[in-house]
């Protein structure tokens, strides 16, 4: 029973301390997201843009190249420009001689910093956050099964914030490499986001809330590109890029601090919660009520044979890289090929998200109705949506490639494409709790780590394909997309599942007649249970 301060301090939260816990890890998604995806509108500001030829000198300027807004009005002044010089090239030495010592000296205060790397270069930048963020996934999901989510998710938040506050600084020292280490060291840091969240939310959300959980939760990451892609526009239109990596670096440093003090990884754990819902958490919450029961070792042998877990990964690694494709290179086919300025490239790429956001919730209750109704299984339900949130952004995307300088088009195809993904929360995300409940922290950790890597070669194969930033380059880049999404989804309907796994509880559902690897390995404290799987696996 609470007594003394910590019943004070209980009586001034006016919401129970779940939900507390929900919106602090709202906040740590869209921290995360924020945090990960700055840099993706920052770089448009960061490198010099030379619009002027393409990579063998020639003119770039052509059918295939939009317009800024300042070109349209630049060409139709043309005529009396050329005049102009004509009027004045006696004196064109001089004014050269005072243009070139004002852009070095703009330059040299450390105001506008520019570098030049090329577009392969910049996609390896973008790219290396990912090379971190993958290695950390399935250690920081074990981790925090092991210790707790708390410090697991709030220690590498933290280093994240810490790199994105200094990133400005690091850069201008060491330019592109720095860069390149200190994502990575970034992506190192934000890995177990996911997996530790899971693990807190296992014993936080009962039963009849996980929907609402999920929602709130998980929205964080559109709220993220939202706040990432809008806040980072109006920063940089009204100062420099290197505010960008102040602003959001310091807000994770301030969700650290709040996080550390008001949320922990288990109900009983925690210091002001109150006597009523300690109790209903305990009675709610299958992980609390089942506490004492330790879960079988991991079924690695299993899980490496299992087919309907390597069609979720495979589907998961198209559907990162339609989504990264869109996350990461977004920004920049708007400045570069679209020619928006920054802030309106930072307002127009949020807009995708925050469709994408709302559709989620719409999917989410189309599905549900759906599967309550009986018009169809859970199996097929995974694949409809996840089908719909694959092949769907493609095609818009590939639209919008051919809807040429058409801005308002382009955007519009891009919006749909967006809304459209937004069915994956419905599909394939979830399907980790249908076909593994027992294991999902370390199946999602498995699965998201996986996928990752799709966010370290789309960018730079991406660069790679646009060297110089064409409508026809990007399109190609965005019919490797499609055909990637459209071979991952095929795989998906074809193996995927939605039924819980035999390897996921083998005292429930012993062993299939084709297992051939011997017994899995069981809690080395209850060697009773382990002779008897052995007798069940030699009767099979």
């Amino acid at each position: 029973m609470l007594t003394g301060w910590r019943l004070a301090v209980s009586k001034l939260f006016i919401i129970p301390q779940r939900y507390v816990l929900a919106i602090m890890a709202l906040l740590a998604v869209a921290n995360a997201y924020t945090m990960r995806v700055c840099l993706n509108l920052a770089i448009t500001q960061m490198v010099k843009r030379n619009t002027d030829s393409s990579e063998d000198g020639s003119s770039s300027i052509g059918s295939d190249v939009c317009l800024d807004q300042a070109d349209r009005s630049l060409a139709a002044l043309a005529a009396a420009a050329a005049s102009l010089v004509n009027q004045t090239i006696t004196t064109s030495t001089t004014t050269e001689s005072s243009v070139v010592e004002s852009s070095l000296l703009r330059v040299a205060d450390g105001e506008t910093v520019l570098f030049e790397w090329s577009e392969a270069t910049q996609g390896l930048i973008l790219g290396s956050f990912y090379y971190g963020y993958v290695l950390t996934h399935v250690p920081g999901g074990m981790l925090a099964e092991r210790f707790g989510g708390k410090w697991v998710l709030g220690c590498g938040l933290l280093s994240t914030a810490l790199c994105t506050f200094i990133t400005p600084v690091v850069v201008k020292a060491g330019g592109a490499y720095a860069l390149f280490i200190l994502r990575v060291i970034e992506g190192l840091g934000e890995g177990p986001t996911m997996p530790a969240l899971m693990a807190m939310l296992s014993r936080w959300a009962p039963k009849a809330e996980r929907a609402r959980f999920g929602a709130i939760v998980f929205g964080g990451a559109q709220i993220g590109n939202i706040a990432g892609s809008f806040f980072s526009g109006i920063i940089m239109h009204n100062g420099t890029w290197d505010n960008v990596f102040y602003m959001f670096g310091g807000l994770g440093l301030i969700w650290f601090a709040l996080w550390s003090i008001l949320c922990y990884s288990d109900p009983n754990q925690h210091p002001f919660i109150s006597d009523s819902e300690r109790k209903f958490l305990n009675q709610n919450v299958d992980a609390l009520m089942h506490a004492r029961k330790r879960l079988d070792p991991t079924p690695w042998k299993a899980l490496g044979r299992s087919i309907p877990l390597w069609a979720l990964i495979i589907a998961a690694i198209g559907h990162d890289w339609g989504y990264f494709t869109m996350v990461t290179d977004l920004p920049k086919y708007m400045t570069d090929v679209l020619k928006f300025n920054i802030k309106s490239t930072g307002y127009l790429s949020s807009l995708p998200y925050v469709a994408m956001w709302v559709a989620s919730f719409i999917f989410g209750m189309l599905c549900d109705f759906c599967i309550k109704r009986g018009y169809h299984s859970i199996s097929s339900a995974r694949k409809i949506y996840t089908t719909i949130a694959a092949t769907g952004p493609g095609i818009c995307i590939i639209l919008a490639s051919y809807s040429g300088c058409d801005t308002t088009i382009a955007v519009v195809w891009f919006i749909v494409a967006m809304t459209l993904m937004g069915a994956y929360y419905s599909g394939m995300k979830i399907n980790p709790l249908d076909i593994s409940p027992n294991y999902c922290g370390t199946i999602t950790a498995l699965v998201n780590g996986t996928a990752a890597i799709s966010a370290i070669i789309s960018p730079y194969l991406i660069g790679l394909l646009t060297p110089n930033s064409t409508l026809e380059e990007w399109r190609i880049a965005f019919w490797v997309c499609l055909g990637v999404l459209v071979v991952t989804n095929v795989i998906y309907i074809v193996f995927s599942q939605a039924e819980q796994q035999w390897w996921d509880d083998v005292k429930l559902h012993g062993y299939p007649t084709s297992w051939k690897h011997g017994p899995l390995p069981t809690r080395i404290d209850d060697p009773e249970e382990q002779k008897n799987d052995n007798i069940k696996t030699e009767k099979n």
